[in-house]
């Protein structure tokens, strides 16, 4: 186990927030030892915006065997695919790569997420092609202090949500996919990624509000004429309203008030996790 203080904008895409102490656990009695005292879990650090301030609490990540991912090759024959436990540590976009080579079916509406396994089925991470809910068997969590195994249907998933115990910490997954033909695997993920294509590449935390019922959080930002608008370096997006991106050196406190802006003209919820006190 490593701890050691950082700074969490080094380890957020958006690539803000001030320090914390960073338990980054390899064993299930590392993870035991790093959650006697309050804590927060952190994935690959997308969907997330913390404080400039940092955050008081013990900051785990899952490493070691917590990053152990096996899909297992599919039997000839075989229609459904049951993989063996990954590691909610593991990054999501090697996954879906890796399923892919495999001629597996059913990760692929979950191409170009850049969220770790366990922060993908926190917030049931997807797009408008399909979630990771879609495609899981079972889910393990540490809660309490023990392990245990859980259904998908107890986790209550929904759109970008999930009903976790408080405190519970996903730690591995067994997915359900379907053993299909490369060309109709590549098909559908290149129709994901041309899906993609407007959003853009600077630092950013993903989607930064959800879609209201039937809209699109995106349109409704662009038709308010919000894109470009601008709180020292943090930008809503020129390529696509529904993301804000860090133009260099933005600050916490500055993607704050762009979203407090947005939420002053329309009626949206904030899709991130917001870490710490901000203005």
């Amino acid at each position: 186990m490593k701890v050691e203080r950082r700074r969490l904008a080094e380890l957020t895409t958006l690539g803000v927030g001030g320090t914390a102490e960073v338990w980054t656990v390899e064993t299930p009695a590392d993870l035991l030892e790093a959650t006697r005292a309050p804590y927060r879990v952190l994935g690959n650090g997308s969907n997330l915006l913390v404080s400039d301030r940092g955050v008081p609490e013990r900051v785990v990540r899952l490493g070691g065997v917590f990053r152990r991912a096996r899909l297992g090759k599919p039997r000839r024959g075989e229609r459904v695919h049951l993989t063996p436990w990954v590691g909610a540590g593991a990054l999501l976009p090697a996954l879906v790569q890796e399923a892919a080579r495999l001629g597996l079916s059913g990760l692929e509406p979950l191409l170009g997420i850049p969220a770790s396994v366990g922060g993908a089925v926190r917030m049931n991470a997807g797009t408008r092609f399909g979630e990771i809910g879609e495609a899981l068997e079972a889910v393990e969590l540490f809660h309490e202090g023990t392990f245990r195994v859980l259904d998908p249907t107890e986790l209550d998933l929904g759109y970008r949500s999930s009903r976790l115990p408080p405190g519970a910490i996903v730690t591995r997954v067994r997915f359900r996919l379907t053993p299909a033909p490369a060309e109709a695997i590549e098909a559908r993920m290149a129709e994901v990624d041309a899906a993609r294509k407007s959003q853009p590449k600077r630092k950013s935390a993903g989607c930064a509000f959800k879609n209201p019922p039937g809209d699109s959080a995106g349109r409704l930002i662009d038709v308010a004429g919000l894109k470009g608008l601008r709180e020292g370096s943090a930008m809503i997006s020129l390529e696509h309203g529904n993301f804000i991106v860090n133009t260099g050196g933005a600050r916490a406190e500055e993607v704050w008030r762009l979203v407090k802006r947005v939420q002053e003209e329309l009626p949206l919820e904030l899709e991130w996790e917001v870490w710490g006190e901000l203005p």
